[in-house]
């Protein structure tokens, strides 16, 4: 048996797998990216299994995300320190072991403790597998590569909540997170022959920084649980003002800690920089507004209208495929355009999709805009990645994919957790007001969003030249 796809390459000639690598480790994002919506069908199914509260609830989808984005500068410093092959392997076998516990569950303590192990794998295997996309892929390819993954991590978290009515409707919830484990073992069996040997780009073996991983996950659990607490407690309430000043405290003490440590966890200038800035920005707002639809979208159809989970999976095809139609025209113009336009675009159109069912919560006018919106949301995954990691250099890779994918699980954390809060009366009632103050809420969102986009992206650069 021949093993070419192992062969050692040149530092400037392209890998000869590249491509076949690059879409087994699209399918090992898509199974992370779908672990945040496919189990939003399942929600309301889940919630009646184990008796859930909407606390616990919306717990079930943060504790995933938070663990996940908490981590994910952690992960992108390992990687950076041991490897990406080695990193991503680890992270792939950890999240499907951890799928398998989630599964199996039987009480909600089971339940988000399965969720936050998922939530550690995949903050492994996420920037490591980013990682070795960029280091892969070079010049105009690159882009075309960065383009392929961000429609399989935008247009597969709309599929997701398509899977996951097929899967609750049929063997039921459990199979939502069951299913990753054949898939994960065999994606990990096929990308260890697969993918090149690398070495670490460490030197004097510098120690991982484990305190700067602690306060940026707390100080973000600290904020995360004072937006879910609002929903019943109050926005203006005490606790609600200790938690969101103790997480402020949390992460100026992070950044302080950073251009302190020895080997800090990530590079702080690196953030600062217009375009990693920007990138972060943008994809938290794609992703926390995607959060947002779905979640609303989910308990609308099946808890007010009283639809099943294969039909509310069905209803958010047009919104699967909107979304990867969105990312796909974006990745074509965006060498050509550059970001700032397609940016700006992309924000309205979500605004203006959002708009549409918090006027009219007809289940028609729901469809169609939240379609709209997709194709808006769509179009920002590709933009925040194409302008956060086109000009970084090969040794800041992982910690660069680090940042852009913590920023990314934040943005999810923040949707569910806001709008948790906002819908608390319909989540919670037979009123539809919730509901149409949620979408309200991601209408005004977007449309602020896009006004900081005109002000924050670089325009198109010159070859080679870093966007300031």
């Amino acid at each position: 048996m021949t093993r070419p796809a192992v062969r050692p390459t040149s530092p400037h000639e392209p890998h000869p797998a590249r491509w076949r690598i690059l879409g087994f480790l699209g399918v090992a994002q898509l199974m992370l990216i779908l672990d945040v919506t496919v189990v939003a069908i399942a929600l309301p199914h889940i919630e009646t299994d184990l008796a859930l509260g909407r606390e616990a609830l919306t717990w079930t989808v943060s504790a995933y995300t938070l663990t996940f984005g908490g981590l994910m500068l952690l992960g992108g410093r390992i990687t950076d320190l041991m490897g990406a092959k080695r990193v991503m392997l680890a992270g792939l076998l950890l999240f499907t072991a951890a799928s398998l516990v989630t599964g199996l569950a039987g009480s909600a303590g089971m339940l988000v403790g399965g969720r936050v192990a998922q939530g550690v794998g995949a903050a492994l295997l996420s920037p490591a597998a980013l990682s070795l996309v960029v280091a892969l892929f070079d010049g105009e390819e690159r882009n075309r590569a960065l383009g392929v993954w961000s429609a399989l991590g935008g247009g597969g978290a709309a599929l997701g909540v398509l899977l996951g009515g097929l899967i609750t409707a049929g063997p039921g919830w459990s199979w939502v997170f069951h299913v990753n484990v054949p898939i994960g073992l065999v994606i990990a069996a096929v990308l260890a022959v697969l993918l090149p040997a690398r070495q670490a780009s460490s030197a004097g073996r510098p120690r991982l920084d484990v305190l700067g991983a602690i306060l940026v996950t707390s100080s973000s659990a600290s904020l995360i649980y004072a937006l879910i607490a609002a929903g019943e407690r109050g926005w203006l309430t005490a606790l609600t003002g200790w938690l969101v000043i103790a997480a402020a405290v949390g992460y100026v003490v992070f950044v302080l800690w950073q251009r302190r440590a020895r080997s800090p966890l990530m590079d702080v200038r690196l953030l600062v920089r217009r375009s990693v800035a920007t990138g972060a920005f943008l994809i938290l707002m794609a992703t926390a507004l995607m959060i947002a639809v779905f979640f609303l979208g989910t308990f609308y159809f099946q808890q007010a209208r009283g639809y099943g989970p294969l039909q509310t999976g069905l209803l958010f095809l047009p919104v699967a495929l909107a979304t990867m139609l969105g990312a796909n025209l974006t990745g074509r113009v965006i060498g050509r355009w550059g970001g700032r336009g397609p940016a700006v675009a992309g924000l309205a159109v979500a605004a203006i999709g959002m708009a549409v069912p918090a006027v009219s919560m007809h289940p028609v006018s729901v469809v169609v805009g939240v379609a709209v919106a997709a194709a808006g949301t769509g179009a920002m995954f590709v933009i925040a990645s194409a302008t956060a990691l086109g000009q970084v250099a090969p040794h800041e890779a992982g910690i660069a994919s680090g940042i852009v994918s913590t920023f990314h699980e934040f943005g999810a954390s923040l949707g569910a957790a806001v709008v948790s809060s906002v819908a608390a009366a319909s989540l919670v009632g037979n009123t539809l007001s919730g509901f149409a103050g949620g979408f309200t809420v991601a209408a005004v969102a977007a449309a602020v969003g896009a006004v900081v986009a005109a002000l924050l992206t670089p325009g198109r650069s010159r070859r080679g030249e870093e966007a300031r």
